[in-house]
């Protein structure tokens, strides 16, 4: 993307570009740490389990080369005494072995995590494509790994014969040695190389894991084209997110329009806006704005609220502190209770007057001198 646009690729992996990447296996590794925590694992079994593995291996031995006359006869004791140390020789080895496969284990996922990913594993005609396969050879990375590798072999190769160099008086007397001191020396011998080797990889590790990281940081960065185009795809198009906005306000609005003649009131500017309130003494504390607008959707509320006879008044200060302090579905704000309270008693008396005519019709209040919060004013018109 980034040859085919001309762009570098300055920006850092979004969340998603890394989630894709290890969906397809592609994580930071560290073959130089896997490879040091294993043979680190292999100097700390030794040293737990070198004196069990010492007494077995003696044991084994003195069993397989003190052989009286019967058994050197029988051709069948051959495979008993080889069954019999294969079996010894597993007994001993055992703890060793699962340290060192818990290491291999720990090795890939201390770097990157844990990923268990099955498009890893589908064939890729890019991984045959000799060309390709040419371009990988030649390529910086090839280079940096080759780089790696020799220096790797020097280092080691060269610390390893130092140190063989160092105790090759220690390994030739071994030879003349009696059978159990000179085991005990061979593994002593081990354990010590083991560790310098070990210490050589550390060094080695702690350089090569922070230029994976690096590598995979820089492999995973995006351009600027790449962070906009995968924004706008997460988000949508903005003529989509309009659309959708548009379509959830119709929503919105018709779902608002089906509460306006259920509403015990609605309060206009007259004309700009317009509140519907509903009081439900039984489930509310308070009253409720059951739908609001202000021009054609205003205008909407006032036309419906004609079609099924609900009360409509115009107290101008109080329409638009509401519109501007209440959502729909809300309740009204402590500060407007006793404007609202005292439209909503006039509402009643002439519903009450409605439907007996016996009772004197209410006096209808100055409804512009409602005492509204300063708070809530608002003086648009």
């Amino acid at each position: 993307m980034a040859e085919e646009t001309g762009q570098e690729k300055t920006e850092q992996p979004t969340p998603k570009r890394i989630k894709e990447a290890r969906e397809k296996g592609d994580v930071a590794r560290s073959k130089e740490l896997t490879t040091m925590l294993v043979l680190m694992a292999a100097v700390l079994s030794v040293f737990i389990f070198g004196g069990q593995l010492a007494e077995r291996m003696i044991g084994m031995m003195e069993r397989n080369f003190l052989l009286d006359r019967v058994e050197v006869f029988d051709v069948n004791m051959m495979f008993a005494h080889l069954g019999m140390s294969v079996k010894e020789a597993a007994l001993a080895l055992m703890g060793i072995f699962i340290l060192i496969a818990l290491a291999a284990f720990i090795g890939p996922i201390a770097l990157g995590g844990w990923n268990f990913s099955t498009k890893a594993l589908q064939p890729k005609g890019s991984r045959i494509d000799p060309i390709a396969g040419i371009k990988r050879m030649f390529s910086l990375k090839s280079l940096v790994e080759l780089f790696k590798a020799l220096a790797k072999f020097a280092l080691v190769g060269g610390f390893a014969m130092i140190i063989l160099w160092q105790i090759r008086g220690d390994i030739i007397s071994l030879g003349n040695a009696p059978e159990r001191p000179a085991i005990k020396d061979a593994l002593e011998t081990i354990i010590w190389v083991f560790m310098f080797l070990s210490a050589v990889l550390i060094i080695i590790a702690a350089v090569d894991v922070p230029y994976q990281m690096y590598d995979y940081t820089k492999k995973m960065k995006m351009t600027l084209q790449e962070v906009k185009d995968e924004l706008k795809n997460t988000e949508g198009k903005p003529e989509v997110k309009g659309r959708i906005r548009q379509l959830q306000r119709e929503i919105s609005q018709r779902r608002m329009m089906k509460q306006v003649p259920e509403a015990d009131v609605v309060i206009t500017n007259p004309t700009h806006y317009a509140v519907a309130i509903r009081y439900d003494a039984e489930n509310r504390n308070a009253p409720i704005v059951v739908a609001k607008g202000v021009d054609f959707v205003a205008l909407k509320i006032r036309e419906i609220a004609s079609e099924y006879d609900v009360p409509q008044l115009q107290a101008p200060p109080l329409a638009r502190a509401i519109y501007h302090s209440t959502e729909v579905d809300e309740e009204i704000p402590a500060g407007l209770f006793m404007a609202v309270a005292q439209v909503l008693a006039y509402v009643f008396q002439l519903q009450r007057y409605r439907d007996h005519k016996d009772v004197s019709p209410p006096s209808q209040p100055d409804l512009a001198q409602l005492e509204i919060p300063d708070e809530f004013r608002d003086e648009t018109v």
